[in-house]
């Protein structure tokens, strides 16, 4: 954390900066608005303390200039009593607090430490509203499945009860947690998304619950976890299924007390986001197995919705189809080509064993190797087994006779390898980005890396 002190007087400058170094906050620290300007300029703050009456140039014009220039660092206007109304008017004008000198060194601390915490909530929201166009897809499609869906999604948004979302990888089970949240009361709130098996279990309780200053060696501060950030909204917990038996149990009093204690913590804090959470796996075996807590399955499983893979879905294959197209390229900056109907009875014909995140890859190559008008049955790198219903030859046949099922067995071992091979390229070597890019968990990434000698 680094924060700008804008203050005329010396002494003021250095005590600040001498308590923030104790409290292992770093700062710089200007004279005056002018010099304020070219530390804006040239460098990233979290936070700037500007006294409001400064030589030549006010505090007040300092915060218009940042304006003016997009740079949207929470200021703390510090003032003298009789400049209160002046403070007043500059937290109309976009300043996020103030402070009356002579002021509590602690309490100005205090003030840095929740404007950032707020600031990085204020990012992941914005980070998740940019993503939030990529996930809009699998609810596009009105077969009979997609609309028991949308009426399961209704009847479930007004109540604040956990749900679990069950379905295969790249079904869509991020988008009907955000559709679950876009449909609530609470729509305006945060919604916070985590892949429980892209995150270290070593660093999975500081993520979740947040930590104190001190609680463990590289705790140089406190840190909201994501059950704070995610205040009155949603908490989408992807990937359930990874969680770590010693996680679960805290997992579990959370939802039976609603409340969180940070690590180093002493105080209890309130949990009001509702939990959603997802998985590809079967729960059901993992409590048999010993795997998962059966108190923690019927926790988050008050509400269940199933999602079904695509190929039992089939008509809504070309619609979407034609969604991804156009979302595809309109990221491209291009026009959406037409779907031939040859290339659209093709995409009809196949397995999806990756299903809409499949799909959408497959579009995205496409639009790559297409002549730029249309997407012919050629364009399409189909490379998964086709679907069951494929029809059976002689030749096929006489395969299966005599051994073919062992052949498609290594195949498909085959271009699982290539598939996770291509994948960690792609991400420069990066086992949690390639885990996501090919929807599975980063334990099972790992797993398959030993397993192919990768």
């Amino acid at each position: 954390m680094k924060i700008l002190i804008v203050d005329d007087e010396r002494n003021i400058r250095l005590s600040l900066k001498k308590y923030l170094s104790l409290e292992d906050i770093e700062s710089e620290s200007a004279e005056s608005g002018e010099a304020a300007l070219g530390y804006l300029e040239t460098e990233h703050f979290d936070a700037v303390v500007l006294d409001l009456k400064l030589p030549l140039m006010s505090g007040q014009e300092v915060l218009e200039w940042m304006q003016t220039r997009g740079i949207l660092t929470p200021v703390i206007m510090i003032s003298a009593h009789g400049q209160i109304a002046d403070a007043v008017e500059a937290l109309k004008r976009g300043a996020k607090d103030y402070l009356v000198k002579p002021f509590d060194p602690a309490e100005l601390t205090i003030k840095i430490r929740s404007l950032v915490d707020n600031k990085r909530r204020e990012n992941l929201i914005e980070a998740d509203n940019r993503t939030r166009d990529r996930a809009q897809t699998s609810l596009v499609g009105n077969s009979d499945a997609m609309r028991r869906i949308s009426a399961q999604i209704d009847k479930i948004a007004s109540a604040d009860v956990t749900v679990l979302i069950t379905g295969e990888s790249g079904t869509g089970k991020e988008v009907v947690a955000r559709e679950i949240h876009a449909r609530s009361a609470k729509s305006a709130e945060p919604f916070v998304a985590v892949n429980i098996g892209g995150i270290h279990e070593s660093l999975m309780e500081s993520e979740l619950f947040g930590h104190e200053k001190g609680a463990f060696t590289g705790a140089v501060s406190r840190k909201q976890g994501l059950f704070e950030l995610a205040g009155n909204g949603c908490l989408f917990l992807d990937e359930i299924g990874e969680m770590p038996m010693p996680l679960q149990v805290k997992l579990l009093r959370v939802l039976q007390e609603r409340k969180i204690r940070r690590l180093g913590g002493v105080s209890d804090i309130p949990v009001t986001a509702r939990i959603v959470s997802a998985t590809n796996r079967n729960l059901e075996d993992m409590v048999k197995k010993g795997a998962f807590r059966e108190d923690l399955y019927y926790r988050i499983n008050v509400f269940r919705i199933e999602l079904p893979p695509l190929r039992e879905r089939r008509d809504d294959i070309p619609p979407l189809a034609e969604h991804l197209t156009r979302k595809l390229a309109s990221r491209m900056g291009r026009l959406a080509p037409k779907l031939t109907d040859e290339a659209i009875e093709r995409l009809r014909a196949y397995s999806w064993s990756g299903n809409i995140r499949e799909l959408e890859n497959v579009l995205e190559r496409a639009l790559i190797f297409c002549n730029g008008t249309t997407i012919e049955s050629a364009d399409l790198d189909l490379r998964s087994v086709p679907h069951v219903a494929t029809r059976v030859t002689a030749s096929t046949t006489t395969s299966a006779a005599t051994g073919g099922a062992t052949n498609s067995a290594r195949s498909l071992d085959s271009i699982e390898r290539e598939a996770v091979k291509a994948a960690l390229l792609q991400c420069k070597g990066n086992r949690t980005r390639a885990a996501e890019q090919l929807g599975i968990s980063r334990k099972t990434i790992l797993n398959k890396i030993k397993a192919y000698g990768l």
